[in-house]
Order: C-alpha cells, then structure tokens, then sequence
C-alpha cells in the first residue's frame, strides 16, 4: 500500500484472498498444461513454450467458461441432514482440465467420441453426486454438540 493511503480492513481481507485463485490457476498451468516442463536452452526457445502453454490454458479456460452455463444441470441441493438423494444428481458444469480432458481424448482418436462423452458424463454425474452428499453431511451436527 502506497504510503498516506489509507486502506480498511475489509478491502485488505478482499485483495488478500484473490491470491488463492492465482495460485490455483498457476498449480493448473504447472500440472495440466506442462508451465514447468520445459528443457530448453534458450530464451527464444523458452517464450515459445510458455506462449504455447499460456494459449492452450486460455482456449480451455475460456471454453469452460462459456460451456459451464449452459452444461450445468444440478438437482436440488439438500436442506436437512434427513433429506432422500436425488435420482438423478445431475451435472457438474465443465471444468479447464475436463475440457483439456475431452480435446485430448478426442483428438487422439484411441477411443470412440461416444466413449470419450460417456466417461465424460459419468464423471461430472458422479462429482455431483459427491457434492451433494458432501453438502447433506454439512447440515449434520457435529457429535458431542447438542
């Protein structure tokens, strides 16, 4: 903060807690995206890389973003710990590294693209499910507490 600026604390807790989706973003770019796989021996050689790199994580990102409205179909969340499951727990919206998932699949033509769908779509069933159950078992008390 420069000095004689004045700053609360409420926007202090706000920029401080931006880093942790810079710090994820940058985790996925390193794993998913191959930031720090690089053996290269001139800078030249480096930037292209990175570049590279930089660009498939935004095709993917911005993919995700603009798929995720229109692929998200979740059931009702619960709103007591005795609530039944959902038949259907639906879907999960697509994520960066489930849209990098689904280009490399089928681009490398292994599997059929039917295939590549319905793992895809379990997948997303089943992290919805998780979350559901995960938010259920969030409305239970703790033991001990009355």
């Amino acid at each position: 903060m420069p000095a004689g600026r004045a700053c609360s604390f409420a926007t202090l807790i706000r920029v401080a807690g931006r880093r942790w989706p810079v710090e994820e973003d940058f985790r996925s770019g390193k794993t998913d995206f191959g930031l720090a796989d690089s053996q290269v021996r001139r800078y030249t050689a480096l930037n292209r890389h990175l570049a590279l790199a930089m660009a498939a994580l935004a095709v993917c990102a911005v993919t995700a973003a603009l798929a995720r409205p229109r692929s998200t179909a979740l059931a009702r969340a619960p709103t007591s710990p005795d609530d039944p499951p959902p038949d259907d727990p639906g879907l999960i919206g697509f994520t960066v590294a489930e849209v990098k998932r689904i280009f490399n699949l089928v681009t490398r033509a292994r599997q059929t693209i039917r295939h590549c769908l319905h793992w895809c779509w379990w997948r997303r069933r089943h992290q919805a499910r998780a979350g559901w159950y995960h938010q259920r078992a969030r409305l239970r008390k703790p033991a001990g507490n009355p």
